[in-house]
């Protein structure tokens, strides 16, 4: 017998209030050249009413900004990787430096962090690039957005000797238990929790999203990465949000729409975004 493929419902019939704000993406990426406008008319009408995009350094910022001059929903995020680490140089430092000066809708320092999960990924040039950009967020007083992979405690070991406990920051792409949402809420820190909430394996995921203060919760996509149920293996996009706020709200005993609307406040807040953008 043949397995049964997925039923892939349509993001639209589950759309929520023009409310939503996905944190995380990466849409200037060439995934989405054919249609970047289109799936930004489906966000808007799944009910996502701002999303954050992801540029991995000045260079990706300066040539993919004007994909977005149409959509002033759209607000920016800048950093360097940390698999890109050896690339974070005080050349790359100052240019990021000054873009952040010019550009108001550049709102946070990220994604930046710690990735242990590719092996040649050198570990001291990923400490050096974190340390760099920390500086750097305090430097143009903007909000830092943490990449982590299988580095959770050192991680959390460098930003707090970094004095980066009570810092505005926001822990992206979240997929640990409540052991490590505990230590990373007890610095008074945000968390956003991707598309993975909705995959059975993932209950410690889903005790953690469970436990985390209304007020200090996010969601994102990470798109084109990490879709949620039922259009997981697929390119992911803004719409599909409307999925993960499901599978949290049901985590928590919430109603969805109150969560999609709480979620979309504090990425509002926490970024610093007008209701209009």
């Amino acid at each position: 017998m043949s397995k049964k493929s997925a039923v892939r419902i349509d993001p639209l019939t589950l759309a929520l209030p023009l409310a939503g704000v996905d944190s995380h993406a990466h849409l200037d990426g060439q995934e989405f050249d054919a249609d970047r406008d289109a799936v930004l008319e489906r966000a808007h009408a799944a009910g996502i009413a701002q999303v954050g995009n992801v540029f991995l350094g000045p260079e990706e910022y300066h040539a993919r900004r004007a994909y977005f001059d149409a959509h002033p929903e759209v607000f920016f995020l800048m950093g360097v990787h940390p698999c890109d680490g050896q690339n974070c140089t005080q050349e790359r430092l100052a240019a990021m430096r000054a873009a952040f000066a010019e550009d108001s809708r550049l709102k946070a320092v990220g994604e930046i962090g710690l990735d242990f999960y590719w092996p040649d990924c050198p570990r001291e040039i990923q400490y050096q690039a974190l340390r760099d950009q920390l500086a750097l967020a305090r430097a143009v007083e903007r909000p830092v957005v943490i990449h982590c992979r299988d580095a959770e405690e050192e991680t959390l070991m460098t930003l707090e000797a970094e004095g980066f406990a009570g810092y505005p920051l926001l822990w992206h792409c979240f997929g640990q238990g409540p052991e490590t949402a505990r230590r990373i809420l007890s610095n008074g820190w945000h968390i956003s929790i991707p598309g993975p909430v909705t995959y059975k394996a993932n209950e410690a995921l889903r005790e953690a999203v469970a436990l985390i203060p209304a007020d200090r919760l996010l969601l994102e996509t990470d798109a084109p990465y990490l879709a949620p149920l039922p259009w997981r293996g697929k390119r992911n996009e803004p719409s599909y949000t409307v999925f993960t706020v499901r599978a949290m709200a049901e985590a928590r005993g919430e109603n969805p729409e109150d969560l999609w609307r709480t979620c979309g406040d504090n990425a509002r807040r926490f970024f610093g975004l007008s209701v209009q953008e």
